[in-house]
């Protein structure tokens, strides 16, 4: 939502900044999304705390519209991650599943359009990510499967422009501060896991 986070959980996360405890009415994602636009609102992160979480969870994703996604953190030869510059951020590459696509099919392919490489492995699944975004007037739910993928030595990279992509760059592990400071709350916490 924005730079804000929905964190559904069933025990109080630590290390968390900004704060909002929430109740049960007060999950409505568009309102929340809405909120989060707000300059007093932005970076906050809006906790639910509830002993079956997941069940939560499930029934809030049944009144949305949900659009599925796939992606992947690519790893060349050399050890270095690929992230692609969108709409001033830092990404990861990803795109949205076609009519009959299995999931994986669409990260691989999304991969290889989006930076103009061949993926030369598909390993598991890493994380299944949401983010809300209004498109067209319509408040939409994104779902992203990620995917740990890898390529041989180090190809050159063909930003899509058309998909306003306007930079593929391999970025060593070492050197990923310049992605967290202009990401989003979701990709940063896929970094956290390298």
């Amino acid at each position: 939502m924005n730079e804000s986070q929905l964190i559904l959980a069933d025990f109080v996360p630590k290390k968390l900044s900004i704060v909002q405890t929430i109740g049960l009415q007060d999950i409505d994602l568009e309102k929340l999304f809405l909120a989060s636009k707000n300059k007093a609102s932005k970076d906050t992160t809006y906790l639910y705390v509830h002993p079956e979480a997941e069940k939560v969870f499930k029934s809030i994703l049944q009144k949305q519209t949900i659009i599925k996604a796939a992606g992947g953190l690519v790893k060349n030869g050399e050890g270095e991650y690929l992230f692609i510059h969108r709409l001033g951020k830092w990404d990861l590459p990803k795109g949205k599943v076609e009519d009959n696509e299995k999931m994986k099919e669409a990260a691989v392919r999304e991969v290889e359009e989006e930076c103009g490489i061949r993926i030369n492995y598909l390993g598991k699944k890493l994380h299944t990510t949401y983010h809300t975004y209004v498109m067209r007037g319509k408040f939409l739910v994104k779902q992203t499967n990620w995917y740990d993928m890898g390529v041989n030595k180090s190809p050159k990279l063909i930003p899509q422009l058309e998909e306003d992509i306007t930079e593929a760059r391999w970025i060593a592990k070492e050197d990923l501060a310049i992605v967290k400071e202009n990401t989003y709350p979701l990709i940063a916490q896929i970094i956290k896991q390298l």
